[in-house]
């Protein structure tokens, strides 16, 4: 079970990463906003997957969101549901997940960001998950279903490991929920622009501006955004108010559109770049 909101160290001895702050830090001084990029580890397989990351970077992503596939992903809409059903069919477990962020990083510095559930991480052990994360070159955690009020155990462990642990922001969040958020995260804020599951929308929320101010009055940390961004000309509009943007099941749409096809990376690739331009155009 997950602990209160106290941190409990378990341990892990780790130098702090600072790949996530140290690409926040490059972009404010070039006047630049973060492409951050999701993708679900195993969509189709995980050599693919490895390929697909790769090209995330080259198109000019500045991080990723790599998706740790569960069986019961409560805050994802039908896109990303599909690509964990496609991964968990492919063999992909969280420990193949670490396996692959540790390919990864021989080829590059990426900040990566796990993003997912609770249940395989508590399941795997959390000092064990922490050093393991370390060790592979994981950056930061995203726990969709762990409240800081339950993530003590886990926030220590991370802490330990030098693990960044991002906490999502809702538009119901009130101000007694904003500060106890904004307290405990690292890394950066991830502000959800629209209430309900991830997914991509034809239009955005119009309160995004307000809310994102309103969220910085209680945190200094870097404010990115993400659910139901889909277009270069969404990404350009959001990237004007936070400091980054999130893109998730707009990726997988392109995945899932190219399975099977040989080309399916270099489209991946090809849409990735239209977001970066439309960002920085």
């Amino acid at each position: 079970m997950a602990s209160n909101g106290s941190n409990v160290g378990c341990g892990v001895a780790g130098k702090a990463h600072v790949r996530i702050e140290d690409a926040f830090a490059r972009l404010k001084e070039g006047g630049g906003k973060a492409l951050v990029t999701f993708v679900t580890a195993g969509d189709p397989d995980m050599e693919t997957s490895r390929e697909i990351i790769l090209t995330l970077e080259r198109a000019g992503a500045d991080m990723v969101e790599l998706g740790v596939p569960f069986s019961d992903p409560m805050a994802d809409g039908p896109t990303i549901q599909a690509a964990s059903e496609r991964a968990l069919k492919s063999g992909t477990t969280l420990k193949k997940v670490l396996r692959l962020v540790g390919d990864v990083r021989r080829d590059s510095r990426i900040p990566i960001i796990l993003f997912g559930y609770y249940n395989p991480i508590f399941r795997y052990g959390l000092e064990r998950f922490a050093r393991d994360a370390k060790l592979a070159g994981v950056d930061g955690l995203l726990v969709v279903d762990l409240p800081p009020e339950e993530a003590g155990e886990l926030k220590g462990c991370a802490d330990d490991a030098g693990l960044d642990l991002i906490y999502l922001v809702t538009p119901t969040s009130d101000e007694n929920r904003m500060r106890l958020i904004t307290s405990r995260a690292s890394g950066f804020i991830y502000y959800i622009s629209v209430p309900g599951v991830t997914g991509a929308r034809s239009k955005l929320a119009g309160s995004i501006p307000a809310s994102i101010e309103k969220v910085r009055r209680y945190t200094d940390l870097p404010i990115c955004v993400g659910f139901g961004i889909s277009t270069p000309l969404q990404a350009s509009t959001v990237a004007k108010w936070a400091d980054g943007v999130v893109v998730g099941s707009a990726i997988i749409k392109v995945i899932e559109a190219n399975l099977g096809s040989n080309g399916l990376v270099k489209k991946v690739g090809n849409f990735v770049g239209s977001l970066r331009r439309g960002m920085d155009g």
